[in-house]
């Protein structure tokens, strides 16, 4: 152990400070990859420029991540001195102007038109942060905005206080399990590691997994854009641990701007002797590697994605040799995910049992007894407040989708909710006041995963969704195991012609047998779970395959083979627009008269019923 490390530490963040702002206003736009995409680049141009010309004074202007409320970028936080923060919502650069009169005082917001949420809105009152403790608060690319928030305390409090096996005991002792899929001890894992390295004498690494894939899901990539410090004093705390002095973050290259905040931020970590040699003048020394993946979804199974990491295809390998034994170039390697890693410095500064009375479960005595801390989700499809959600957990999926959630969108009624990515499974509503955590979720034909959820309203078709999750992971199999491969496109077969209407008796058996078959048999977990969507839906949802087979029949109203679209004459007006839109002219009839649809002809593309200003246009 060493001494000097928080002296060490304080001469950094007294240096570092900068002089404290008299400004009373401060206005925060937040530049997540979700805020960017919906404008709030050019929103913090024009304010910038509003600003510069004198129309508010004094402000400091300041940049974020994101806030997690995707569905309402481009948003802007404001604060006084002593006063609670007012969001701005949908704040494009045209609603500047307008904003800015609102913090003036000049008009309101309901004159503005302009939407406002607090921490006291429901879907920030059923949150716990502890990953996204900093979201919104801090600048990504400030080093001293991450040391003000009390970045780098927990590594220099263990390099001072406590030895590599007191680090691992603490992090046993809270439970935290990984939150990447598998949901394995964080602290068990870092055990196995050292171990391993005590027999064999290998030198161990640690690598942070950011390969996330999962449709929907991007809770990893808005830590590394929000807080990538976070993942940097997570992995030099993990590698204290275990006797590591390198590391690698893997990440895929589709995130350009999660890619750019990383480099810049490990860059400030090594000039401030964050990483390096001697760090914080210590004996301890690490340093950071980033490798960019391709993009393909099973480099996220631990194996794969080491093999991926030496220059090879991503194919995963059978598990009787861990990974924690031999890994990245046969050393024994630890990999841990984003979120999984961002907790890391939360529980060396709070303390294991702070962590472990969050969640469900005693941790205290086994760390497989529940789930403790909190989970990131990225809340998405048909809800109302779609974006990135921290629940403590237990909360159950009723709290999330209608409290935090706000529910779904124009009145329709709540279907399903899929967890776990595309290898996860479909609950219905029944099964909204089930318990959100490892085991219950697992119990219930689901899974944790990495954090997706994605709800579905009534009008789903839930053969639909099966065969699209069959379908992403068949392009994503890597094909070195034949479970996997073929179960895949068999699945994928059956599914279709259900769809089509060629569905045919024992379908529903078949689909069964073939997907315990791949649970059963396939090598890694991509395979393993792959069957999960259609196994659950079958399980769930039943009546609707049968209707399908036996009955010609979608409740849903999707699929193409099994509707017709007509027109009620009632409503018709004859005004002619569906006969104009319509690319196979199968609509027929004269100037205002009541047209018809000639079922031989139509090819059920829905323009008609799109186009139709008098809801004349129906499907059945």
């Amino acid at each position: 152990m060493n001494t000097n490390a928080i002296d060490q530490l304080k001469t950094l963040l007294e240096s570092s400070a900068g002089a404290a702002s008299d400004t009373a206003l401060f206005l925060t736009v937040h530049l997540g990859t979700c805020g960017i995409a919906a404008g709030a680049g050019r929103t913090l141009e024009a304010v910038k420029t509003s600003i510069t010309s004198g129309s508010v004074q004094p402000i400091e202007l300041r940049s974020s991540g994101c806030a997690g409320l995707c569905s309402c970028e481009p948003m802007i936080s404001v604060s006084r001195n002593g006063e609670q923060t007012v969001m701005y919502l949908d704040v494009t650069e045209d609603k500047v102007n307008d904003l800015l009169d609102c913090i003036r005082g000049v008009k309101t917001a309901e004159e503005c038109s302009l939407k406002t949420i607090t921490h006291d809105d429901p879907f920030y009152l059923k949150q716990q942060t502890v990953v996204f403790v900093n979201r919104g608060l801090i600048d990504p690319e400030s080093l001293d905005d991450a040391l003000a928030s009390g970045a780098y305390k927990g590594l220099a409090s263990i390099l001072d206080n406590m030895d590599p096996a007191e680090v691992i005991t603490e992090i046993t002792k809270s439970g935290l399990r990984g939150r990447g899929g598998g949901g394995f001890p964080a602290g068990v894992k870092w055990s196995s590691c050292v171990s391993a390295s005590e027999r064999t004498g290998g030198i161990p690494v640690i690598i942070c997994n950011a390969d996330e894939g999962d449709p929907g899901a991007y809770m990893d990539r808005s830590i590394l854009e929000s807080d990538p410090h976070s993942i940097i004093e997570g992995m030099a705390i993990g590698a204290y641990a275990i006797g590591a002095e390198e590391g690698y973050i893997y990440i895929r290259k589709e995130y350009p701007l999660a890619m750019e905040i990383l480099e810049n931020a490990i860059q400030q970590a090594r000039e401030k002797n964050l990483l390096g040699k001697g760090i914080l003048g210590t004996d301890f020394s690490f340093d950071l590697v980033i490798h960019r993946g391709a993009g393909a979804f099973v480099c996220g199974e631990s194996s794969a994605l080491m093999v991926s990491m030496s220059g090879m295809p991503g194919e995963p390998r059978a598990k009787y040799i861990h990974t924690v034994e031999s890994g990245y170039k046969g050393r024994p390697t630890v990999l841990n995910n984003v979120e999984t890693l961002a907790n890391i410095p939360r529980i060396i500064t709070r303390g294991a049992k702070w962590f472990a009375s969050i969640g469900t479960g005693d941790v205290s005595e086994n760390p497989w007894n529940g789930s403790s801390g909190t989970k990131v989700f990225s809340l998405v499809g048909d809800i109302n407040n779609a974006g990135l959600i921290e629940i403590p957990m237990g909360i159950t999926l009723r709290e999330i989708i209608f409290d935090i959630g706000g529910g779904i969108p124009d009145e329709k009624e709540f279907k399903a909710v899929q967890t776990g990515g595309p290898s996860g499974g479909v609950l219905p509503a029944e099964k909204l006041d089930l318990a959100v955590d490892f085991d219950t979720l697992t119990e219930a034909g689901s899974m944790m995963g990495s954090g997706g959820m994605i709800v579905m309203n009534n009008e789903t078709c839930m053969i639909q969704i099966a065969k699209y999750f069959v379908d992403f992971l068949k392009e994503e199999s890597c094909g070195k195991c034949t479970p996997c491969r073929e179960g895949l496109v068999a699945l994928g077969t059956i599914l279709e012609r259900i769809i089509n209407g060629d569905g045919r008796n024992g379908d529903i058996e078949l689909l069964e047998e073939y997907g315990q078959n791949m649970c059963e048999t396939s090598l890694c977990a991509l395979g393993q779970t792959a069957a999960n969507p259609v196994l659950s839906t079958i399980e769930y949802f039943r009546d609707e395959y049968e209707e399908h087979i036996r009955h010609g029949k979608c409740r849903a109203l999707k699929c193409k083979a099994l509707i017709e679209y007509y027109i009620n004459a009632e409503n018709c007006t004859g005004c002619n627009i569906c006969a104009r839109n319509c690319p196979v002219d199968a609509i027929e009839g004269s100037l205002k008269e009541p047209h018809v649809i000639d079922q031989k002809k139509c090819i059920r593309c829905g323009v008609c019923r799109e186009v139709c200003n008098f809801n004349a246009v129906e499907v059945r």
